[in-house]
């Protein structure tokens, strides 16, 4: 009898370790495998890292928008104005230019211009605002004048020989001198004169 009993106790005790086991082993439903529970845990893992396992549905049912938080920039001032400026000439100031990649940049701003009251040559009337950046064409034509070229007459220079001259200069005497630029469809330079200022 007592072999007997100790094997009913043996057997209960195991009953016992064994459902302690399943319950801390967190078996789920009949309807649950163990891919959900790979989920459960991938998306309590990603919510502790602070990172979205998945993007929720919004509260309205549509789907969810995979969207930057962030917007991307609308199109600058620079293109906007060059846009404007496209198939037409302009009277203008050049603060700086530079050439890369085998383009050369301009960085422009409307002025005006009036006839010097002793001279044949002209008055720059300095304009206000920011400058915009505007790309010349290859073949650009570039006319210069005294005081970026070597006569009163406007003279044919390379693109490079001009970004050379003008940025040569200070900026103060650059702030002097003016421009006439014919501008192609696209918004892009295509022929740049200097006027005679004595």
């Amino acid at each position: 009898m007592r072999v007997a009993h100790r094997r009913t106790t043996a057997v209960r005790r195991l009953t016992a370790v064994t459902l302690g086991l399943l319950a801390l082993t967190g078996c789920g439903g009949p309807d649950e495998g163990p891919d959900d529970r790979q989920d459960a845990t991938a998306k309590a893992t990603a919510t502790a890292s602070g990172t979205s396992a998945a993007p929720t549905p919004a509260p309205d049912g549509t789907a969810p928008s995979t969207a930057p938080s962030a917007t991307a920039p609308s199109a600058t001032a620079a293109g906007a104005n060059a846009a404007r400026w496209a198939g037409t000439k302009q009277f203008v100031q050049i603060d700086d230019a530079r050439t890369a990649g085998g383009r050369t940049y301009l960085s422009v701003r409307p002025a005006e211009k009036k006839p010097h009251p002793r001279f044949e040559a002209w008055v720059i009337v300095p304009g206000e605002g920011p400058y915009t950046e505007v790309s010349m064409t290859e073949e650009a034509q570039v006319l210069l004048s005294v005081p970026l070229g070597d006569a009163k007459h406007p003279a044919a220079y390379a693109q490079d020989e001009f970004v050379g001259r003008l940025t040569g200069r200070p900026s103060s005497d650059r702030a002097l001198l003016g421009f006439d630029l014919s501008f192609d469809g696209q918004g892009r330079v295509t022929r740049v004169q200097s006027l005679y200022t004595p």
